[in-house]
């Protein structure tokens, strides 16, 4: 679904007032849900990128970048998703030759085009296949929230261009959980993007009341991998069903592109031979390049390929040492 505009209303909506008793009681099952479980410990180190918001916060491309330095590095990491989307419950490897977005969500098959991917519904199941077929590092997409596994490092994602909305808790506002106790358990912040709502002086004012103030900060922006001088000036028609697409639509103008059409469809929305036919057909008509994100790419069939640009971006670290830094217990 779309995230309703009062999610990041400056000032707090009827609806959201409305809907605040429902968050209180979702932040008290939350938090007691932690006191009642015990965490189980995988026998390798589980890196888990997550957020504290709903929605497309830039996750993925950071595990990626994460997995990629470990990988260079000789650690043989494997990649774990829940498999948003997907129908395979797992635990199960991706196969890019045989799994479809139906099969097993599309950040997975992202995923897997870097390194060894697992899907599993039940996170301990899949550490433990991917522990079996070799991984000594497991990082995880998502999972900040299941306190049924013991993290050796979270790495909370925040979109600097949102930040963290009405700051208020599912459904009155974004938020999966309260900010500092999200914080009270993550070793790592990376703020992606412009830092709009001054997190950084935010998080370095929470960490000052903390007796235990080890949490890092890193600052980093999501760059497109294509060539970007091809795009330069480029007539464009961008469609995108991701959990902020215009965050897609605002890199595309950054680089200097013509925007010319943004097309929004809900999250990890699977594209009909018709609605993507209307985009090609729309496309040729204003004489532009349909162009979409990776994720939604993978949800496309191969024909439908055919006809859409696929725009690669990677995640560009503020300073060269940051991975390094934020990594380094895991070097060998």
């Amino acid at each position: 679904m779309r995230p309703p505009n009062f999610w990041f209303a400056k000032t707090h909506s009827f609806f959201s007032l409305l809907m605040e008793p429902i968050s209180w009681s979702y932040g008290l099952v939350h938090k007691s849900r932690y006191k009642r479980t015990k965490p189980w410990s995988a026998p390798i180190p589980v890196i888990c990128i997550g957020n504290l918001l709903v929605g497309g916060q830039g996750k993925t491309p950071v595990a990626i970048s994460i997995g990629q330095f470990l990988t260079n590095k000789g650690i043989k990491i494997h990649f774990l998703s829940r498999g948003y989307g997907g129908v395979i419950k797992g635990p199960i490897r991706v196969n890019l030759s045989k799994h479809t977005s139906n099969d097993v969500g599309d950040e997975p098959l992202l995923l897997a085009q870097e390194c060894e991917t697992w899907v599993s519904s039940n996170r301990a199941l899949g550490i433990q296949s991917a522990y079996q077929g070799g991984a000594e590092v497991i990082i995880t997409d998502d999972g900040f929230q299941d306190p049924s596994i013991n993290k050796d490092l979270s790495i909370i994602v925040i979109d600097g261009e949102v930040g963290f909305g009405n700051g208020r808790l599912l459904p009155s506002g974004p938020l999966r959980e309260n900010i500092y106790f999200g914080l009270s358990r993550a070793q790592a912040v990376v703020i992606i993007g412009n830092d709009h709502f001054n997190i950084k002086e935010k998080l370095n004012e929470f960490l000052s009341n903390q007796q235990n103030n080890t949490l890092k900060i890193f600052e980093a922006t999501i760059i497109p991998k294509t060539n970007i001088e091809k795009l330069k000036n480029k007539r464009l028609y961008a469609f995108s069903g991701i959990g902020r697409p215009k965050k897609f639509f605002d890199t595309l103008e950054r680089i200097g592109s013509c925007v010319i059409a943004k097309i929004n469809f809900k999250d990890h929305h699977q594209f009909s031979q018709r609605e993507v036919k209307n985009l090609v057909k729309s496309a040729k008509k204003q004489e532009a390049l349909l162009v979409t994100t990776s994720k939604d790419y993978a949800r496309l069939s191969n024909d439908q390929k055919k006809h859409v640009t696929e725009i690669l971006v990677k995640i560009k670290w503020k300073n060269i040492n940051d991975r390094k830094i934020l990594l380094e217990k895991y070097l060998r």
